[in-house]
């Protein structure tokens, strides 16, 4: 068997062998060294993945050579593909970033342990995006979420730890909803194949515990996603988190727990009468629409720019779910691209804060005062990925709002349309507070001397901010991926 029959397998193994690596070696540069080259390779293997599935279709790989469904199913589809590059991509250049960022944000004697638990989220977050098993889906989303709390109580800031600690109780409920949810499919079709299990729910889809288990599923994974109003703890663990950790996890957790919604809901009850037995698509536009304009709402009036982006993001999460409630191909369309659009952008932003608060003293609106004049460049990219979450066209925010509007006028939802444009304004509102602090207030007198970010931190932030700009221009590689994507979808509901 050559290497690449394997590629499955080292997609995990890899990162998850470079954690207790790290522990042993202990010295912050060895430990930086293996988790950048385990980040690199990962994204080398999702990217052949992806070429894969692209030339030759779906990809199983029994692990222990068990075949499916007794055995253990790695599973690589266009949507897993799609998400694999996302997760490696990301964590590829946020971690040359963050060997700066770190400096002035975690002590000394912790690097190592950062770079420990930022491998095994990496490997948490590939796993469940490639796995075919349900309960290997519960235990990698666990093994993401351990290692997520610790990165965000490794900051100086004390009110990280009550984040923290925030965090793992509403993560802790939502990941034992997930897995009473699991149980119940379980208990009724027999398999804990995704595949399987979508194949013989049909045979159970009026039993109450399969509707159930729709239930706990759906709260518990909205819970990890951050849907409005379930979104508590996410504006406090971004804020509070080290720079590094919150563009991470900001570009890539919670996408992943909506890719993980996905998976259920078409691959498992898809192939159902469930969703025409329930309100489910009301139910998400309510969400989506809440979410929308609560939280950009809400964002409009921190002053905190961390807080404010955070805020931003709970607000983009509705657009995603609003994708999902249209029950369509363009709706679907939107969704999937928008998980990789605004995770690159709302990564870039984070990085970029990561800058300021390094150069700055803290992300505060009242801090960044005359940003524009000192930082230029930085100042620079966040107006460019604050015009993306706008939606402007020429950004990558504006494939996902052209594709929501296409969808709401598929289905002859004019005032949807409204509802869309109408959100954006929000989003030009709360990108417009640090318009006007960075561009139009004098600058601090004792920020006098300062300028951009060190190179190390700079360098890889302006690979998201052009991508950004590039994945807006040219969606070549998004759009099509996520259409293909949503094709194999919205074939399990037909």
């Amino acid at each position: 068997m050559s290497l690449a029959t394997h590629l499955p397998a080292l997609q995990v193994v890899v990162p998850l062998l470079a954690a207790p690596l790290t522990v042993l070696l202990r010295r912050k540069d060895l430990a930086f060294a293996v988790v950048l080259s385990a980040s690199w390779i990962a994204l080398a293997i999702s990217i052949a993945l992806w070429i894969q599935v692209a030339e030759h279709g779906m990809i199983s790989y029994a692990i222990g050579n068990w075949p499916p469904p007794w055995g253990i199913e790695y599973r690589v589809d266009r949507l897993s593909s799609f998400m694999l590059v996302l997760v490696s991509g990301i964590a590829a250049v946020v971690l040359p970033f963050s060997r700066t960022s770190i400096e002035s944000e975690v002590s000394a004697s912790q690097h190592y342990l950062f770079y420990t638990m930022f491998s095994l989220c990496l490997a948490g977050l590939l796993g469940i995006a490639i796995t075919g098993d349900a309960f290997n889906i519960f235990v990698f989303l666990e093994i993401s979420s351990l290692s997520t709390y610790v990165l965000i109580a490794l900051g100086r800031d004390r009110r990280a730890l009550v984040a923290s600690y925030q965090y793992l109780i509403m993560g802790t409920i939502g990941a034992t909803f997930i897995v009473i949810g699991i149980g119940l499919l379980y208990l009724m079709t027999g398999t804990l194949n995704l595949a399987d299990m979508g194949r013989r729910i049909g045979m159970v889809q009026d039993s109450r515990p399969i509707l159930t288990a729709l239930a706990f599923l759906t709260v518990g994974i909205s819970l990890k996603l951050a849907l409005f109003p379930l979104h508590q703890w996410l504006p406090n663990a971004y804020a509070f988190a080290p720079s590094a950790v919150s563009a991470f996890l900001a570009a890539t957790a919670t996408k992943v727990a909506v890719y993980v919604l996905l998976r259920f809901y078409f691959s498992v009850f898809g192939q159902s009468q469930v969703f025409e037995r329930l309100p489910m698509q009301e139910m998400m536009l309510i969400l989506a629409l809440s979410g929308m304009f609560v939280a950009s709402s809400i964002a409009i009036f921190q002053t905190d720019l961390k807080r404010l982006f955070a805020f931003s993001s709970v607000g983009q999460i509705g657009y995603i779910i609003l994708g999902l409630s249209f029950d369509s191909m363009n709706g679907l369309t939107a969704t999937i691209v928008h998980l990789f659009n605004h995770g690159v952008t709302k990564g870039a932003i984070f990085m970029l804060l990561g800058g300021v608060a390094l150069r700055m003293g803290g992300t505060s609106l009242a801090r960044v005062h005359g940003l524009g004049q000192r930082m230029p460049l930085t100042s620079l990219g966040i107006v460019v990925c604050g015009l993306s979450l706008i939606g402007v066209p020429g950004t990558a925010g504006f494939i996902t709002k052209w594709y929501l509007l296409l969808a709401a006028l598929e289905k002859g939802q004019w005032w949807l349309v409204f509802m869309i444009v109408l959100s954006s304004l929000l989003a030009l509102a709360y990108v417009w507070r640090f318009v006007e602090a960075a561009y139009f207030h004098e600058p601090r007198k004792e920020t006098a001397g300062v300028g951009e970010a060190p190179l190390s931190m700079l360098v890889p932030t302006c690979v998201l901010v052009l991508a950004t700009v590039y994945f807006g221009l040219d969606s070549s590689f998004t759009l099509v991926s996520a259409s293909q994507a949503a094709t194999v979808m919205m074939g399990g509901l037909r």
